[in-house]
């Protein structure tokens, strides 16, 4: 849901700054009977994240009744310019919204690791932690609490399929094209594409797509286009992004993909029939078409895929400087307690500890795909990669499927990126 990779790496830079990198002394506990505040800036809006938070931290000053949150939503292409300034003066968040992947491991030189903060038995008990931890090996300890499982994945409408005569969910291109093409003639826009009325602008979705294209390739998990064994250019490359571009040509898509700003809506109103999106969106689908909304692994391979992309996407993380580091860490530690499940299930997410499951039965059925047997879990592509290339798949995936740029052209540029990148940051991570 969050785009990371369109913000600048000039800012990475500057939060690392002098002052900022060296942890608050370890202070005790705070009394119970001590006032104290914990202040949490994200950039969530009025998302399902942000309802999900603000229940977490109520449930948290239910039992700790001196312990209040200060929640400051922060505008999200200015967040971590925000960020920056707060870790100059020593004077901002306790705690703040992070992505995981490598865009965390770039900022941990202010942010605390939680191994030895959080207790080991509490860190155990959570999944998808190995992604905020150095190498990705979670012995390191993770910069990141998740607040939910995130899965990105397909959702179609069901009565919009039998409307227009489609028997079965797509597995491959050629059934997709097949699709859509049913589905149009039906008044429908087949896939729906745009930013969902998100501040990041329309690109937020690349990289959903992206993810898929990788796995369908050969049961492929990103390693290959990581680590360079698979040029971004390669011929498998450029042929299946050029299946990929095919949706907008064969009429699988909506014309105004780059600019369109209420894609959600239109598969909510009923004007889309599918929808490639996370589960942030799932409880608004649920709510406004109630068991017409089912998930679907997206089709875009030759053959079906036997994959999902699951991750934790998002979480909260520990400034080097805290204010109020035990009371922080303190919350954090709660965030892994079955009563905490409880509260993120109820906003409707996955909770991510281990074994949870959910009353909402769309995130139930992708806890399903996860756990079916021959299917196999991976992480959002652009968790991955290097945020270079992140940067440019954001402008040029797009680019691509809305016929403005050649597949070839386009990878092209990808691997001029690619090759730009210094050796020592290339595969050295996710192997």
């Amino acid at each position: 849901m969050k785009r990371k990779a369109i913000f600048a790496s000039a800012v990475i830079a500057a939060l690392i700054l002098a002052g900022c990198s060296s942890a608050t002394k370890e202070e005790a506990a705070p009394a119970a009977d001590t006032p104290v505040t914990v202040t949490i800036w994200h950039n969530l809006g009025d998302t399902q994240n942000a309802t999900a938070t603000k229940a977490l931290t109520d449930a948290y000053t239910a039992a700790h009744p001196n312990v209040t949150f200060d929640l400051v939503s922060q505008p999200g292409d200015n967040y971590f310019s925000l960020l920056k300034a707060a870790a100059v003066s020593k004077t901002g968040p306790d705690l703040v919204l992070m992505w995981t992947g490598l865009f965390a491991l770039k900022y941990k030189e202010y942010l605390t690791s939680l191994k030895g903060l959080v207790p080991d038995d509490a860190l155990a008990s959570q999944g998808s932690l190995e992604w905020s931890s150095d190498n990705f090996d979670i012995a390191n300890g993770p910069y990141v609490m998740p607040l939910d499982r995130q899965f990105y994945i397909g959702f179609y409408n069901k009565d919009a399929f039998a409307k227009a005569g489609v028997s079965a969910v797509p597995t491959t291109w050629t059934e997709l094209y097949e699709s859509c093409a049913k589905l149009k003639k039906a008044g429908y826009t087949p896939i729906v594409y745009g930013n969902g009325g998100q501040s990041l602008g329309a690109l937020y979705y690349p990289w959903y797509d992206g993810s898929y294209l990788a796995i369908g390739q050969n049961g492929g998990d990103g390693k290959s286009l990581y680590n360079g064994s698979n040029a971004w250019d390669s011929a498998e490359n450029i042929a299946t992004f050029s299946k990929y571009a095919a949706l907008k040509s064969k009429g699988c898509t909506n014309s105004d993909i780059l600019t369109k700003t209420n894609n959600v809506e239109d598969f909510i109103g009923e004007k889309a029939a599918m929808i490639i999106d996370g589960t942030w969106d799932t409880k608004k689908f649920t709510d406004a078409l109630g068991d017409k909304v089912s998930a679907f692994v997206p089709p875009f391979s030759d053959n079906p895929i036997k994959g999902v992309v699951e991750f934790a996407g998002q979480g909260f993380a520990l400034t080097s400087y805290a204010a109020q580091k035990q009371a922080a860490v303190d919350f954090l530690t709660f965030m892994t307690t079955d009563e905490a499940a409880k509260v993120i299930d109820a906003a409707g997410l996955i909770p991510n500890k281990k074994g949870s499951t959910t009353s909402n039965p769309v995130n139930q059925e992708m806890l399903a795909f996860a756990a079916s047997g021959g299917f196999t879990t991976f992480p959002m592509l652009d968790n991955v990669l290097q945020g270079d290339v992140v940067d440019a798949g954001n402008k040029i995936i797009p680019s691509i499927l809305a016929g403005k740029t050649s597949p070839a052209k386009g990878l092209a540029q990808l691997k001029q990126v690619w090759d730009q990148i210094p050796a020592e940051n290339k595969g050295d991570s996710y192997k």
